[in-house]
């Protein structure tokens, strides 16, 4: 699919017995059709005079109000000694900004708790008043009731706000403290860095977390940092402040994020807010024009690899480069169609696979990227049948642009399917924020404003070029997930793994 790849994972999780945690899952895919309604998402944005995008999507059924902040970044930017830097940016965001420390400083002097005052340098902090304006916001914050968090993906960093509308400006205020004066206390963050690597450990834990690792080490072998959010134990506990600001120089600039607002709010009014708050925050250079992003070099050779942990079932991934936003979009729409019909449950790869009893669940699944999207066909399967399952599996590829591998109902009703996905997705406008912010950031807004027509407009030709520029009989890795007694039985080879 695009976004996240998380519902496979969540089959596989559920057939492992594992927790997996992946990615995010959002809406896409094209196809060609009589002509029908639109279901274009109602958004309206407005770009500021410094380069931020406000996005706004209003829904006044419900009193509820979610704003993010969105910005271009992620391991996408990452060279090996910033690895996971982002995700660890990501979690100091929530800590102490320049207002809260104000704050705490003019509370210490109202109270008299001068050695408060002197040991955090309060006289220094006290110079960013005439920036920060009043903060008696603050009073209020504690008692407003609302709910925080971020995410940090390949090419999204995001954090959000959810709380009731009539709360709007007061969150509004806190967003933009926290986004242009952090203060990256020392204390906190030799705090966050022990948090970060407790996630780490437990990203460790999970079996499922070394197929991922080594299918996207392989996939993208020259930069595997580019494709890795979390990061390592090591470019982790190596961390400082200093690089906490390096990135907030490159990366934290208006024009590179994105403020999304959604919910009970009137878009004039949020505009007016972003502008009045976010209209002063300075542009800066464009950071993929002074650090463009890497080329991730196409593979030359398939390659299979059998990675040994302790879990019951065999599970394979086979990795191909896909397409990328901004030099290939028709066969971003192509993909997500593709991948829509061959995972429906009557579809000739469900058929050869699940309902002939070869695997408990097979996927098909491309996720939207700007530097180089990763197709992967995960299969679960049992030691006594993966070596025929893994058979199956290639023969089915060498099939996919055969004429007769999908009817026009079945293209026509994976169309319609993806448009209704959308629409539930929308029922919960608080995470759906969270896909407006990741189509901005990895494919620009205009691209997800004529998603669902340009989904509607693929057709069979458009599948077949998507199919044979990018999987079939193209260099791709296998990586195959079992135990070593399952190995013994299940007799696959790396031969076996790449089709041969």
């Amino acid at each position: 699919m695009k976004k996240f790849f998380l519902g496979s994972l969540l089959t596989i999780s559920a057939l492992f017995g594992t927790a997996v945690i992946d990615r995010p899952a959002s809406a896409q895919r094209p196809a060609a059709a009589p002509a029908k309604q639109t279901y274009a998402v109602p958004f309206v944005n407005k770009k500021l005079a410094n380069g931020l995008e406000v996005i706004v999507l209003p829904d006044p059924s419900v009193p509820l109000v979610t704003i993010e902040l969105g910005v271009r970044n992620g391991s996408f930017t990452e060279p090996p000694e910033l690895n996971g830097l982002s995700h660890l940016y990501e979690h100091m965001f929530f800590k102490t900004n320049g207002a809260v420390a104000l704050f705490r400083c003019d509370m210490a002097k109202r109270i008299g708790r001068m050695d408060y005052f002197n040991g955090a340098n309060c006289s220094t902090t006290e110079k960013l008043r005439s920036q920060l304006g009043d903060i008696a916001y603050l009073n209020d914050v504690d008692n407003v009731g609302y709910v925080r968090n971020g995410t940090t993906q390949e090419e999204y960093v995001n954090y959000y706000f959810s709380t009731t509308s009539e709360h709007l400006a007061t969150m509004m205020r806190y967003m933009r403290d926290a986004t242009l004066y952090p203060s990256f206390d020392e204390q906190e963050f030799k705090q966050e860095i022990e948090v970060v690597l407790g996630e780490l450990d437990r990203q460790e834990g999970e079996p499922f977390y070394y197929l991922d690792r080594r299918l996207m080490d392989e996939l993208f072998y020259k930069y595997p940092s580019r494709k890795a959010p979390g990061g390592t134990r090591e470019s982790v506990a190596a961390a400082t402040t200093d690089k906490m600001r390096l990135i907030q120089s490159r990366y934290y600039v208006p024009n590179n994020a994105a403020l999304i607002v959604t919910g009970d709010v009137q878009p004039e009014r949020v505009f007016k807010l972003a502008e009045d708050l976010f209209g002063g925050w300075q542009k800066g250079e464009d950071p993929f024009v002074k650090y463009p992003l890497v080329e991730h070099p196409p593979l030359e050779k398939s390659k299979g690899v059998i990675v040994e942990q302790d879990v019951e079932n065999v599970i394979v991934q086979i990795g191909w480069h896909g397409p990328s936003i901004g030099k290939d979009d028709a066969s971003t729409y192509a993909a997500d169609v593709f991948s829509y019909i061959v995972e429906q449950p009557n579809s000739r790869l469900q058929r050869a696979l699940v309902d002939s009893g070869l695997a408990a669940a097979v996927s098909v699944h491309y996720y939207t990227q700007r530097n180089t999207g990763p197709i992967r066909i995960t299969l679960v399967t049992s030691p006594d049948r993966a070596k025929a399952a893994v058979a199956e599996v290639y023969k089915q590829i060498g099939q996919f642009a055969s004429p007769s591998y999908f009817t026009n109902e079945e293209l026509n009703n994976a169309k319609t399917l993806l448009e209704a996905e959308d629409l539930l997705r929308r029922e919960k406008l608080s995470e759906y924020t969270h896909t407006l912010g990741f189509w901005w950031s990895s494919t620009g807004i205009d691209y997800f404003r004529g998603y669902h027509a340009n989904l509607r407009a693929v057709t069979r030709a458009d599948i077949n070029k998507y199919l044979n520029t990018y999987i079939i009989g193209k260099p791709h890795v296998s990586v195959a997930l079992l135990s070593a007694s399952a190995r013994e039985a299940a007799n696959l080879t790396e031969a076996d793994l790449i089709g041969r």
